[in-house]
C-alpha cells in the first residue's frame, strides 16, 4: 500500500512537470513574454501539483489563470484546466462532478467569446474538455470495479472459510454421534457377552452377531463421515457383512427410513408412535432428526439407567421429534451431545429443549419447521 502511495505521487509530479512546462516554456521561447503573462501561466499549471488534495480550489485557479490569460496569450492547449477537470471527475463526489459541470462549461465558453475564438477553435477545445471530463469519469468507473471485485473476491474468501469451519463441525458431530452411539452400545453387548454365554448360548451368538453388525454399521457411518475429507478422487473398499455379503452403506444412512433399524439396534425398549402424515423433507432435516434421535437413546443407555424409552413423531406444520425415558436424566456430566443436538435443529431452522419429563425422567423435544 505504502509502495502504491509512493508510485502515485512520483506519477502527480511528472503530471505536474509536464503540465508546467507544456504551459510556461512556449512563454519564454523565443523571445520571454512579460513577467506577468509568465506569473499567469504559472498559476495556470503549478497548482495541479495539489490536485488530489483538493481538485475544486485547483480547477477554479488554473481556470482562473487561463482565462485571463487567453486574452493576450493562445496556448495550444489549456492543460493545466484539463488535467484539473479530469481530476474533478475522477476523484470528486457526485454532487460536486455535477456541479461542476455548468460552472466548466461557463468558463471554457467565456475564455473563448471574449477573444473571438473561431468555431474550429470552439470544436477543439470543446472536444478536449468533454474527452478530459470522459477519461475521469472511465477512471472512477474502473477504480470502482476493481474495488468490487476486490470486495467480491474478500467475501468469498470469508464464506468459503466459514464454510469449512461449518463443515468441520458437522464431521465432527457426526463422528461424536457415530462413535458414542456404536461404540457404547458395542460396549454394553461385549458386557453382557460373557453372562449369556453361560446362561443361554443361543442367545450369546446374537449378542455377537448384534455386536459385529454394529461395528460395520459405524465403520459404514464412518467412511462417509470422512469421505468429505477424502482427496477427489480417492475411494475406499466396501464394507462387508456377515457371510461375506457386501454392505450397503445406504443402509446406515441417516434418513428417517432408517430409524427402525436404529431403534432394532439401540439395545433398549423403544416404544415408537407416529402421528399426523408423513411427507417428504429436505435431507438435512432427515439426518438431524436421525442423529439427534441416536445421540438421545445414546444417553438414555448411558444415564438414564432405564431401558424404557417413548419416540413420538408428529406431522402438522412442523415435524415435532420427542424422545422421553423414565430414567435419572443425563446428570451432570458435560460433554458435547446436547449442545450437538441443539446445533443440528438449529441448523436447519428449528428449535431443541432438553430438560425433566411429565412424568419424571428426561426428555428432548425438536421442533423443525416444513414449508
Amino acid at each position: 500500500m505504502f509502495a502504491a502511495f509512493r508510485t502515485g505521487r512520483a506519477v502527480d509530479g511528472v503530471l505536474a512537470a509536464g503540465v508546467v512546462l507544456a504551459t510556461v516554456v512556449p512563454l519564454l521561447l523565443p523571445d520571454p513574454h512579460p513577467w506577468w503573462i509568465i506569473g499567469l501561466g504559472l498559476l495556470a499549471s503549478v497548482p495541479v501539483g495539489w490536485r488530489r488534495r483538493a481538485p475544486m480550489v485547483v480547477a477554479v485557479v488554473v481556470g482562473a489563470a487561463m482565462s485571463v490569460l487567453v486574452t493576450w496569450e493562445k496556448p495550444f492547449l489549456p492543460f493545466g484546466p484539463l488535467l484539473a477537470v479530469y481530476t474533478i471527475a475522477d476523484l470528486s463526489p457526485t454532487w460536486k462532478r455535477l456541479a461542476a459541470i455548468p460552472v466548466i462549461v461557463a468558463t471554457v465558453g467565456s475564455s473563448l467569446v471574449l477573444p473571438g475564438e473561431s468555431d474550429e477553435t470552439f470544436r477543439l477545445v470543446g472536444t478536449t474538455f468533454v474527452a478530459a471530463y470522459a477519461l475521469g469519469t472511465s477512471a472512477r468507473a474502473s477504480r470502482s470495479r476493481a474495488a468490487e471485485l476486490t470486495e467480491r473476491a474478500r467475501r468469498q474468501e470469508q464464506e468459503h472459510i466459514a464454510a469449512v469451519a461449518e463443515e468441520r463441525t458437522r464431521i465432527a458431530r457426526d463422528m461424536h454421534d457415530i462413535v458414542t452411539h456404536s461404540v457404547g452400545l458395542m460396549v454394553v453387548q461385549a458386557e453382557a457377552g460373557p453372562v449369556v454365554v453361560r446362561s443361554d448360548p443361543d442367545r450369546a451368538e446374537a449378542v455377537f452377531d448384534t455386536i459385529a453388525d454394529t461395528g460395520r454399521g459405524a465403520l459404514a457411518e464412518l467412511r462417509g463421515a470422512l469421505s468429505a475429507l477424502r482427496v477427489p478422487g480417492e475411494s475406499g473398499g466396501p464394507v462387508w457383512g456377515h457371510a461375506g455379503e457386501r454392505m450397503s452403506e445406504s443402509l446406515f444412512q441417516p434418513r428417517l427410513a432408517n430409524l427402525p433399524a436404529l431403534l432394532d439396534r439401540s439395545g433398549l425398549d423403544v416404544v415408537s408412535t407416529t402421528a399426523g402424515t408423513p411427507r417428504l423433507v429436505a435431507e438435512s432435516v432427515e439426518a438431524a432428526v436421525y442423529r439427534i434421535v441416536q445421540e438421545a437413546l445414546t444417553n438414555v443407555r448411558k444415564h438414564a439407567g432405564t431401558r424404557a424409552v417413548c419416540l413420538a413423531l408428529t406431522w402438522g406444520e412442523s415435524l415435532t421429534v420427542e424422545i422421553a425415558d423414565d430414567g435419572r436424566g443425563p446428570g451432570e456430566g458435560g460433554g458435547y451431545g446436547l449442545a450437538g443436538m441443539r446445533e443440528r435443529a438449529a441448523a436447519c431452522g428449528g428449535t431443541l429443549r432438553a430438560g425433566a419429563g411429565r412424568g419424571g425422567g428426561f426428555m428432548v423435544r425438536a421442533e423443525f419447521p416444513l414449508e
